[in-house]
């Protein structure tokens, strides 16, 4: 259990949760982990237990809790200059803006900075309305892009969708998703061809035929980290920008190299967005959220706009310092690395268990989807509730997704260690043979 920290009582955090936050802030397991600090890839909670963290707030502290030199950057920050809108100008700004042109694919080279994923999204969508004069959205089933108004219409999670529809013009076309594949399974890089119908079928059809944009995470996170097939994003894409639109790539949770071997998940299929957003892993859990594109579609925002927070000082500095980090540690390479060993642990409890259906994922982003048996693939979220209390258990701390709540998703920093990974996949196996039992 180790040392109790000096801290909270646990209980009355809980309790005062309870009392003053909103009952929607709804946190993880049937007794709620009280946090009080972290370092590295480890976490205490206010009791004093110490856990193993694999899924980093959301896949957000992309190089571990506190990282010395995030947290130097910052600090030294705060003593000369602690917000400024974007009514001025800053160094950091700007260069934090230049070390992302840097490393985005193509001609992506000029930002925007809010506060967060949905804000990105929601940039994004306006700016592509504004470049080609047009208002209809297609988006994908399965598909999360965040909590606000636009963004929940965006989400194709009835769970996620606090209100019925309210924005009109936003399309679902259908999710790539290989384990539920409607069209053949195994799904293969065959089925692109009926994806590829039921998009332009859904232009043809849902549509006026001159739709703005075409947004779809690389990999979809809160849908359970769904890996579309081979080709698919190139023969998408292809499609709406035959019928005039932009491609708006989602790189949220699988940006800055989580995906392995490139810095944006994207580029495993060699196509270059119009637009694409980030935020979560770029500043190790300072909040920030970036829109980038390219010049001349940036030029099409002539209206007046700012945003208070987006781009402050402590934000881009807490960037900078995790992109020198992340440059110099060539997280790319390391995720992949790291990424094969845990996938060939989860493959082995895929093999072991006839509850987990699929085991996916790219790089340092891998899933378990938990099931009823593999003959029916019946999603049994009450299996995969049981796992993650049993994790809690063993001290790993892991997430959930799924339509259904059924996806048990990993995530670790991306400086995790071998001996890390090996650790993780130990407690994950045992919580495995408790959830097993039950």
């Amino acid at each position: 259990m180790g040392v109790r920290a000096a801290g909270p009582d646990s209980a009355a955090v809980k309790a005062g949760h309870r009392e003053y936050l909103f009952p929607c802030v709804t946190p993880y397991y049937a007794d709620p982990v009280v946090l009080v600090r972290g370092e590295g890839m480890k976490v205490w909670d206010a009791d004093g237990r110490e856990y193993l963290d694999f899924f980093s707030g959301i896949l957000t502290t992309s190089v571990g809790h506190c990282h010395p030199e995030v947290v130097a950057r910052v600090q030294e920050q705060l003593t000369t200059l602690g917000h400024t809108s974007t009514l001025y100008l800053t160094e950091a700004q700007v260069e934090m803006a230049r070390r992302l042109a840097e490393i985005a694919p193509g001609r992506l080279q000029q930002s925007f900075f809010t506060n967060s994923g949905t804000e990105a999204i929601e940039t994004a969508i306006v700016l592509a309305c504004m470049h080609t004069g047009r208002s209809e959205i297609i988006a994908l089933r399965y598909g999360y892009s965040g909590r606000s108004i636009l963004a929940t219409n965006l989400t194709a999670h009835s769970a996620w969708r606090p209100l019925p529809t309210t924005v009109p013009g936003i399309k679902h076309a259908l999710s790539p998703y290989p384990y539920r594949c409607p069209f053949r399974s195994p799904c293969d890089d065959t089925c692109v061809d009926a994806f590829a119908r039921d998009l332009e079928e859904l232009i043809v059809t849902t549509t006026n035929g001159k739709p703005a944009a075409f947004i779809a995470e690389t990999i979809q996170g809160v849908g359970g980290y769904i890996v579309p097939p081979p080709g698919y994003f190139q023969r998408m894409v292809e499609i709406v920008r035959r019928y005039g639109a932009l491609f708006i790539c989602d790189e949220v949770q699988a940006g800055f190299g989580r995906t392995g071997d490139h810095w944006f998940g994207i580029e495993h299929w060699g196509v270059e967005p119009d637009i694409m957003v980030m935020a979560k892993g770029i500043a190790s859990g300072f909040p920030v959220g970036v829109t980038i594109t390219r010049p001349e579609i940036a030029a099409a925002w002539t209206a007046k706009t700012i945003s208070t927070f987006g781009g402050n000082p402590l934000s881009m500095a807490a960037g900078i310092a995790t992109n020198e980090v992340m440059v110099r540690e060539n997280v790319p390479a390391r995720a992949a690395a790291r990424g094969k060993q845990l996938r060939a642990g989860l493959d082995e409890l895929g093999r072991r268990y006839g509850w987990v259906g699929d085991v996916r994922g790219m790089g340092l982003m891998q899933a378990l989807e938990i099931v009823e048996d593999k003959k029916s693939k019946t999603p049994n979220p009450k299996k995969a509730k049981a796992l993650l209390e049993a994790t809690k258990e063993e001290g790993l701390l892991i997430g959930l997704g799924g339509l259904n709540g059924h996806v048990v998703r990993l995530g670790p920093s991306l400086l995790v260690t071998e001996e890390e990974t090996r650790d993780a996949l130990a407690r994950m196996s045992r919580a495995c043979a408790k959830a097993d039992r039950q």
